[in-house]
């Protein structure tokens, strides 16, 4: 279960982008659930699933033919650190429902990864631009210590909804908890709100 013992609330500041609570870091620390998995490209794919059901899948060659997007974001970890102005480089959601030729069937998804990680996101969180599968950062391949080849990102949320390694993104009738949220971390997890944990409004 989680502590609340990494981080102290209500930090002041005087910056409009560091939400409360948080601390700004110029280095990209490393934080994962277990072990980090080694995943090569060559095996690596991404599917779309409504439930159990396969929809869409997509192999490497395939996923990094689809159109590319570059973005520059602030990125805020729940341990309390941000790092503002991160460069990243991949595939929009949006463009990868459009390649399926799918209208979301739902109002959630829970993210899959290589590690059995998993995490939940309201759909409306992925779409309008707001989210990307990224194979990229800072110009260079992702690395597997940040998640690579591909890792979620929805920046506007803690760090730990961009799941690492992500390899597939399933369509679910409700909001279904994955991995840190069926252990007290927050539902939705909004830095500006401070939703660390499961009791936070």
């Amino acid at each position: 279960m989680v502590t609340r013992g990494f981080l102290g609330r209500g930090h002041s500041n005087n910056d409009n982008r560091l939400p409360p609570g948080q601390h700004l870091v110029s280095d990209f620390p490393v934080l994962s659930a277990g072990l980090t998995p080694r995943v090569n490209p060559v095996k690596w794919s991404f599917t779309l699933k409504y439930g159990p059901q396969p929809v869409a899948k997509w192999n490497w060659t395939e996923f990094n033919a689809l159109p590319k997007t570059d973005l520059v974001k602030d990125i805020h970890c729940v341990t309390s650190w941000s790092k503002f102005d991160t460069k990243w480089q991949g595939v929009m959601v949006d463009d990868i429902l459009a390649a399926a030729g799918l209208e979301p069937p739902t109002s959630f998804v829970l993210a899959h990864s290589y590690d059995d990680y998993s995490t939940n996101v309201p759909v409306a969180d992925l779409l309008g631009g707001r989210a990307m599968v990224a194979t990229h950062y800072d110009g260079q391949p992702l690395t597997a210590d940040h998640g690579g080849p591909a890792r979620l990102l929805v920046p506007h949320l803690y760090l730990w909804k961009s799941a690492k390694w992500v390899n597939g993104l399933q369509f679910t009738d409700r909001d279904t908890a994955g991995f840190w949220e069926l252990r007290g971390y927050h539902m939705y997890g909004d830095p500006w709100r401070e939703q660390r944990y499961s009791d936070d409004p």
